[in-house]
């Protein structure tokens, strides 16, 4: 049985080699590995649970001040009773709400160089729709006139900017500057503070964070107040959650980590490129990252040695061994000096091999041939007695008509017929023999059926010295006499010899056909088939003892074959090969 290709690989010496490494090292280098990701996670843990200490260390001043801020907010809106007085209209005291409003404008103006992390305090009057501020120091006109007018556009919103920051601080945007408000309502006045976020973002510019490491201002939305542009570059998301941290960035990764403020709602996220952090791994564990590459390139050194120490040799016994199961008898496996004391035992012993079944072999193969000479010759004797018989009773039905003269000419024949018989002691005759001893027979056959058979024999001059075996197409031929020729019509034998095939040597076709009734379909299917036996009375001796010889002689090489003509008639189609030495 043809086993699959898949299962002979899976059988092989070099996969299951292979196999064997591979339990071997995978696991370490799985394990390795599973080293290198967790020593890894171990100092991302460590890198996170530092700047997020960082980050809680610095927002918690930052939360103080802007605490600080909101006391202060809530202390003025209920000790000072001039903001009472900015619920006044002009017209009804107009002296008193101007002397309160400029009191309170000068006492915010001293108070706001207590608060160092602020840019500004203001009080605006909503009935009267005025604000006072104090001075932004640092700042321009125009950029101060910029920020009193968002001011006083965000306070102009009433329940929208008092929903969003009333209770804590907010953030908000004037161009491409973001600003923390929180403002503290009393009676119709609010009272607020205002930052800018890069002020509260200043201490951090004289510590130093790493390489490309930020510290970045969050707001709710998770929109960053500072350093947007590297923020759309690497496409980083400021989420914050409730994770230790989080790995960000398309393009470069980010270790994120960060705090929420408890006085309004944003944030301070800290980033850290994942290359700076590998970087703080020991040398060791630098190292470890290539050990499994340097396992597998052991691994494929290893498998390259095994297969010139183990895997080539065998190799090249079996491509031996196929070569010799193939009929090449005199294949030797050559000596390699390379070679293990094993392997060359093996190849002594293998050539050794070979040559006692080449020896025996030959002794064997040329005791099967005087076999077949012997059975050769005797399938030719057993012709003999065969058409002998045939022949009596020929010469017996013309002895009891009387006819002398036919009985003279029949025996000048079977003379020349018997005396082919009897001096045809070889394996193959030449085609004009054979010929001419079928033509005996048919002259024989004519004389026992006058005026009811005819033939007719035709084959190229220079098929004549064509040799073939003995006997084959009479064997043929005396078939046709007996299960054709009838006393109701005349039968016409034509026995013709033809070339096919191109080359030196083609192929001799021998075809013999009459105009009779054919073969019967059952006969046909029988004799296609080489199903047809001898019957214990002799009947068909001459078909098998023909398919024998040509089987004895040519092997597989020779065809024989019967079909009946398209208009009546049987016809026998004999191919024969030409071999080189023909006795």
């Amino acid at each position: 049985m043809k086993l699959p290709a898949n299962h002979k690989r899976r059988s092989s010496l070099r996969f299951r080699i292979g196999i064997a490494f591979a339990l071997v090292t995978v696991p370490l280098i799985l394990l390795l590995i599973y080293n290198n990701l967790y020593a890894s996670n171990v100092v991302r843990n460590q890198v996170a649970q530092s700047n997020k200490k960082f980050a809680s260390l610095y927002l918690n001043p930052i939360d103080r001040s802007l605490a600080e801020a909101d006391q202060y907010l809530y202390s003025l809106a209920s000790q000072d009773s001039d903001l009472l007085a900015l619920d006044l209209s002009p017209e009804k005291n107009n002296r008193k709400y101007y002397l309160a409003k400029i009191r309170l404008s000068n006492k915010i103006s001293a108070d706001i160089v207590n608060y160092e992390a602020l840019d500004m305090l203001f009080i605006y009057s909503i009935i009267n729709d005025e604000m006072v501020m104090s001075p932004v120091e640092g700042k321009s006109y125009p950029e101060q006139l910029r920020e009193r007018t968002a001011i006083y556009a965000l306070l102009k919103e009433g329940a929208s900017v008092e929903r969003e920051c009333l209770r804590s601080w907010c953030t908000r945007q004037i161009g491409e500057q973001y600003f923390l408000l929180h403002i503290v309502k009393a009676g119709n006045v609010y009272l607020g503070a205002w930052v800018e976020a890069n002020r509260l973002l200043a201490p951090l510019d004289t510590i130093e964070l790493g390489d490309r490491s930020r510290a970045i201002l969050v707001t709710d939305r998770y929109e960053p107040m500072n350093d947007g542009r590297l923020i759309d570059e690497q496409g980083i998301r400021l989420e914050i959650g409730n994770e230790l941290y989080t790995v960000v960035g398309a393009k470069e990764k980010y270790l994120l980590v960060g705090e929420t403020s408890r006085m309004g709602n944003f944030g301070l996220a800290v980033l850290i490129p994942e290359r700076t952090i590998l970087e703080k791994l020991p040398e060791l564990q630098r190292i470890a990252f290539l050990v499994p590459l340097a396992a597998v390139l052991v691994l494929l050194l290893l498998l390259l040695y095994l297969r010139k120490i183990i895997l080539r040799p065998i190799n090249r016994f079996i491509s031996a061994m196929k070569r010799f199961r193939n009929g090449n008898w005199d294949t030797q496996v050559a000596p390699d000096p390379s070679l293990s004391q094993e392997f060359e035992l093996m190849t002594g012993t293998f050539n050794s091999m070979v040559t006692q079944i080449q020896d025996l072999k030959i002794n064997v193969y040329e005791e099967q041939l005087n076999l077949k000479r012997a059975e050769l010759k005797h399938l030719q004797l057993q012709i003999n007695p065969h058409f002998f018989l045939n022949s009596l009773n020929i010469l017996f039905h013309l002895a009891q008509s009387k006819q002398y003269e036919l009985i003279k000419e029949m025996t000048v024949n079977l003379v020349e017929y018997f005396r082919f018989m009897f001096r045809s002691a070889s394996t193959f005759v030449k085609l004009e023999e054979e010929l001419r001893h079928t033509s005996s027979y048919l002259k024989i056959q004519q004389l026992r059926f006058p005026e009811h058979m005819t033939f007719r024999m035709a084959f190229p001059e220079d098929l004549a010295e064509v040799r073939i075996p003995p006997l084959l197409i009479q064997s043929f031929v005396e078939n046709t006499i007996k299960h054709a020729v009838t006393m109701d019509e005349t039968i016409h034998l034509e026995v013709t010899i033809e070339e096919a095939g191109e080359g030196e040597k083609p192929d001799t076709i021998i075809r013999i056909r009459d105009n009779g009734p054919g073969f019967p379909a059952d006969v046909l299917d029988k004799l296609r088939s080489g199903e047809e036996r001898i019957k214990d009375n002799g009947e068909q001796v001459g078909i098998w003892n023909a398919r024998r010889r040509l089987s004895l002689l040519y092997g597989d090489r020779a065809s024989l074959s019967f079909r009946n003509g398209p208009v009546g008639g049987a016809i026998v189609e004999i191919r024969l090969p030409r071999l080189e030495h023909e006795e």
